[in-house]
């Protein structure tokens, strides 16, 4: 099998997880290499995510391992048989990696829950406000290479409204909601959309309002994405130096009760839109 040049998020994942079992099984390389019949250097290929693995040899070190979470082993066969070949594709090469590695991530989801403080979430942005935000950040993007940006956020809103949608729940502070990232008349049509995405069944939009009172969540801000089984979730931020997959067992812990503390002081679903209503009769 050819070796990988660039694997995708979702390939080094597979290939991180079966590193933790290993080591989790006290084992080196060189000796699950014997177990398979192979030289050590395609088991180091396998756990760097640069080789594939068929699911019969995932379940063959999954036994030499002694894992017994059949729930992870069968989510881990099915990520090394995934030849899915996905919308995202057309832009490889024309956009950074982790655009692409976000757009698969969302794909193969269980549900999906979004915290944002300054921003309207990626998936809720209209075209307008997309657009504003990707001009603004770098006013020296060609034309081109800023509608490439904006096609593939409107793109991305397909696992929220394709026939089996994932489950999706946003929390957002009133300031991104506040904060006229176009003009007037943008903002507006970016409230209204935000209300009518809420009212599907699927869709869960919930505010956290200014006049809270000791809120100091505000560096909660998060994507956060269900994987097949809890340890394969996973939680994405926008850091300093670029985007950051998140996927240690602490840190999921860490994030899920974070999502859980902010979602529990903000505003129910219903007052959430009717608060959201009001903000757009202001505008």
């Amino acid at each position: 099998m050819a070796r990988r040049k660039e694997p995708t998020a979702r390939q080094e994942r597979l290939a991180v997880e079966l590193r933790k079992l290993r080591e989790a099984a006290g084992l080196k390389g060189r000796e699950a290499a014997a177990l398979l019949g192979v030289d050590s250097a395609q088991v180091s290929q396998i756990e760097f995510g640069t080789a594939g693995v068929s699911g019969d040899r995932v379940r063959r070190l999954a036994a030499h391992y002694a894992c017994s979470d059949t729930g992870l082993v069968e989510a881990l066969v099915a990520m090394a048989g995934d030849r899915t070949s996905g919308w995202w594709e057309e832009y490889r090469g024309a956009l950074p990696k982790s655009f692409l590695d976000l757009s698969e991530l969302e794909h193969h989801a269980s549900h999906r829950w979004d915290v944002d403080f300054l921003h309207v979430p990626g998936l809720l942005q209209t075209e307008e406000y997309a657009r504003a935000l990707f001009s603004y950040v770098n006013p020296d993007f060609p034309e081109s290479e800023l509608e490439r940006r904006v096609e593939h956020r409107m793109q991305r809103r397909v696992v929220i409204e394709r026939p089996d949608p994932v489950p999706y729940e946003a929390v957002i502070h009133e300031a991104a909601l506040r904060i006229k990232v176009g003009d007037r008349a943008e903002a507006r049509a970016q409230l209204t959309r935000i209300m009518e995405l809420s009212e599907a069944a699927h869709v869960t939009v919930r505010v956290i309002p200014f006049e809270l009172d000791a809120f100091a969540g505000a560096g909660s801000a998060m994507v956060y994405a269900g994987g097949p089984v809890p340890q394969l979730d996973t939680v994405v931020r926008d850091g300093p130096h670029g985007t950051l997959f998140i996927d240690a067992e602490a840190q999921l812990k860490r994030y899920r009760t974070l999502f859980r503390r902010v979602e529990a002081v903000s505003l129910e679903p219903a007052r959430s839109r009717d608060f959201i209503h009001r903000l757009a009769k202001e505008l």
